[in-house]
């Protein structure tokens, strides 16, 4: 906490008070948005396999929907923080969320798989202006050596929001979901449509209560006294080593974080998003493998509570990340080598080795950037399209192997991000 209070002391653009609130309560507040909204998915992908009638590959659209709009409007989000600053930038955010929530309405009414990709686009590219926005903002609000410590605790808010999500909406939309399942076998196309649709129609009540909840928060955030920070200046030391540089490609260490980022968000929606489809086919009940997709989650803030009590005190960051990395090599193997509940244990647990893989990259990513801050985190939030493509990737391979042999592809993911851990980030030129 003194973190942020040093930092609101310092001068800042933009306000010149103090601010009423503490931004780490605010910011912590937005991570918690991001949590919900983005587990949803997890849910959302068997859901509307059933409802649509979708296969492996068609169903893990959803991750791509939803994680290309950070591809595609990470650099015009740089754009829109640009003219309305890190706060209103967050408020607009929202509010284009709220828009995405939306657009689900008239999607499962007509039970139009394309209109339900549209509103998880549209919520990305919501998610992107806020993600672009927040992650820098609490990354430079107090000292480099300790920003793990407090990604960390944004994380534990993200990933409590993404632990009460599957639940939430599992239990209303994967009600009865595995009789439904059975049945749907026997049914004609006329009694099947009318089941779909009243299936897909469980998913509006939820939505409605999202977009209320996403518009009051813009509107708060909008008027808040969070202070605003000056990422454009530079103190001496980076000015000087910057003096020759012209363009965020002349940082290697961002770029090596760029793809490090894209493997790591590609393995966690792979272990949070899949692993509730996953526990299906490994024969277990819809009625309990809704709930493992939450046990990922929890792994997860366990992992940030360590390194809110480890970071930079009894660990650095990049032998955090070092550590991280290894784990998440040892258990997706052991994934593949066993089976039933066991192999779905060792997916849960990668939410253990993913927890302090953002708290470090980021900061070793942008670390000596200066005026250059904005764009090259730009580019860290247009890797989160790792999530887009990797779950996909995976879902061809399910389709075309299985869906357990799938996870082999996290194994070189992991490795890469090891290789960053113990050498990449250091790379300045």
């Amino acid at each position: 906490m003194n973190t942020i209070s040093e930092a609101a002391n310092q001068p800042q653009t933009g306000t010149k008070q103090k601010p009423t609130l503490n931004p780490i309560i605010i910011i912590g507040s937005l991570f918690f948005i991001f949590g919900f909204v983005t587990w949803l998915n997890s849910v959302l992908i068997p859901y509307l396999k059933i409802a649509c009638e979708l296969n492996n590959f068609e169903s893990y659209l959803v991750a791509f929907a939803f994680y290309i709009a950070y591809f595609v409007m990470a650099i015009p989000s740089a754009w829109v923080l640009k003219i309305t600053g890190f706060k209103k930038g967050m408020s607009v955010g929202l509010f284009v969320m709220a828009i995405g929530a939306l657009i689900f309405i008239p999607a499962a009414l007509t039970r139009t798989y394309a209109f339900f990709l549209l509103g998880l686009f549209v919520q990305g590219t919501g998610l992107a202006i806020l993600q672009t926005a927040s992650n820098p903002y609490i990354t430079i609000i107090g000292p480099a050596e300790s920003a793990a410590r407090r990604i960390s605790i944004m994380g534990i808010c993200n990933k409590l929001a993404g632990a009460i999500a599957p639940i939430i909406l599992g239990a209303i939309t994967l009600k009865n979901a595995d009789e439904l399942t059975t049945r749907l076998v026997t049914m004609t196309e006329a009694q099947k449509a009318v089941e779909l649709d009243a299936l897909a129609e469980r998913v509006i009540l939820p939505y409605i209560i999202i977009i209320a909840v996403l518009v009051i928060l813009s509107i708060l955030l909008y008027f808040s006294k969070l202070p605003e920070i000056d990422t454009d200046k530079e103190d001496d030391a980076v000015f000087i080593a910057n003096t020759k540089k012209t363009s965020v490609f002349q940082f290697p260490h961002l770029l090596l974080g760029v793809l490090a980022i894209f493997l790591y968000v590609g393995v966690e929606v792979l272990a949070g998003d899949t692993i509730i489809a996953y526990g299906a086919s490994q024969g277990i009940p819809f009625s309990t493998a809704k709930f493992f997709t939450t046990y990922t989650l929890i792994a997860m803030i366990l992992g940030y509570i360590i390194g809110i009590i480890c970071i930079p005190k009894y660990i650095t960051q990049d032998k955090a990340l070092k550590f991280c990395a290894i784990l998440g090599i040892i258990f997706s193997i052991a994934a593949v080598l066993t089976h039933g509940y066991a192999s779905v244990l060792f997916i849960a647990l990668l939410g253990l080795a993913n927890s302090l893989m953002w708290p470090a990259i980021w900061p070793l990513a942008i670390a000596g950037l200066g005026r250059f801050t904005k764009i090259g985190s730009s580019l860290l939030i247009m890797a989160i399209a790792g999530g887009a493509l990797l779950p996909l990737l995976y879902g061809w391979l399910a389709d075309k192997i299985n869906s357990q042999q799938a996870y082999w592809i996290m194994v070189p993911c992991y490795l890469f991000i090891w290789y960053y851990a113990v050498g990449g980030h250091k790379i300045r030129r």
